[in-house]
């Protein structure tokens, strides 16, 4: 049995070492990952939710945690990175079983340009480590227009809403 603040240490350090292993260890086995990308499945157990890690860390860069917040069994951790040129902020809410392991995690990310080359990015990689090299490679093209549109939208189109520019 470990504490919740243990097992929260352990996660944080896992993620910046890229060790599965020690983040194996953070889970409880009946783990369920909530994706901030799709709604249409949900990855469970802790060798699916470790292997969605694995391919996250081909995708992210410059991993820094900045915020943790939370009492009881409910943490939420934050962290800044970049993925693919794209900052990238993310939100991971965890819940904890009994015996300090992490028995549900969400994540949520920022702004969107981030989140789609995210998406972009850990596709391929997760979709090759299933053993899915076709759908790896449909995936990369299908989602890439999302993400192209968001990134020119964000530095072209966005800023004309800016408030601080409107007309008096």
């Amino acid at each position: 049995m470990v504490t919740v603040d243990e097992t929260v240490a352990t996660w944080q350090a896992a993620e910046l070492d890229r060790d599965a292993a020690a983040l194996r260890r953070c889970l409880a086995d009946d783990v369920v990952f909530i994706s901030p990308l799709t709604d249409a499945f949900r990855f469970r157990g802790p060798e699916q939710v470790v292997e969605v890690l694995e391919a996250s860390w081909q995708v992210f860069e410059d991993m820094r945690w900045h915020t943790a917040l939370g009492t009881g069994d409910t943490r939420a951790l934050f962290f800044h990175a970049t993925a693919r040129g794209q900052q990238v902020e993310e939100a991971q809410l965890l819940r904890f079983d009994p015996a300090g392991l992490i028995r549900e995690l969400t994540f949520y990310g920022r702004p969107l340009p981030g989140v789609t080359a995210v998406m972009t990015g850990i596709a391929g990689p997760l979709l090759r480590r299933q053993n899915r090299p076709l759908m790896a490679r449909l995936l990369g093209p299908a989602t890439a227009p999302i993400a192209f549109l968001t990134k020119v939208g964000e530095r072209r189109v966005v800023p004309l809403a800016d408030p601080a520019k409107a007309r008096r």
